[in-house]
């Protein structure tokens, strides 16, 4: 994981990395909105972006609103940081993609906990898609039977084709995941003992 910071303010890009020292990830800068952008877009881990709402080039606004378009995967969590506090500005930021929204000046003490707010919410977006892929593979690995089977109502073997007949108990093994044991049922067990009886005689 990685935090990101794109600001073209030297001063607030080191303020920014004074406070979140310690936080817990790699810290980057980009230092206007085309880096920012060239960052996000070749990004290969989940990143939690500082983002100047004022740039040259790209702006934090249209950085935001192309980032939402990029997948979603790796997880980008956009905290904006500006100093237009006004109620509409903040609306606009959090209608263009942004996550969060920090007013400059803005307090080391916040800033770092609001990019640790980002840091679990996008640990929590990895761990909902790795969950999510397992339970891909395991339902691409169970099988399933449908349709009708003909079987034979005497010797209860199914038909696999026009001229092959299987025993239910392998064509079972070889369609599903499930595993046999072998046992005598209470009905059977007299004709059973009756057979073994005959044959000892």
């Amino acid at each position: 994981m990685q935090i990101l910071i794109a600001d073209d303010d030297a001063v607030s890009r080191r303020l920014a990395m004074h406070a979140l020292t310690g936080c817990g990830a790699e810290v980057a800068v980009a230092e206007d909105g085309h880096a920012a952008w060239a960052r996000i877009q070749g990004r290969t881990e989940s990143t939690v972006l500082i983002l100047d709402r004022e740039m040259p080039g790209i702006d934090g606004m249209d950085l935001c609103r192309r980032a939402r378009l990029l997948p979603s995967f790796p997880p980008l969590y956009i905290v904006m940081v500006t100093s237009a506090s006004e109620t509409v500005d903040i609306t606009a930021g959090l209608d263009a993609g942004a996550d969060d929204y920090v007013i400059k000046p803005f307090n080391a003490a916040e800033l770092k906990a609001r990019a640790q707010v980002g840091m679990r919410m996008v640990a929590l977006q990895e761990s909902m898609a790795r969950r999510l892929a397992e339970l891909e593979q395991a339902l691409a690995n169970v099988k399933q039977l449908r349709g009708l089977l003909p079987m034979c109502a005497y010797c209860k073997k199914i038909r696999v084709d026009d001229k092959y007949w299987q025993q239910l108990e392998g064509y079972l093994s070889d369609h599903s995941d499930a595993e046999f044991s072998h046992g005598i049922c209470p009905e059977c067990f007299p004709s059973v003992m009756d057979q073994i009886r005959n044959e000892m005689s």
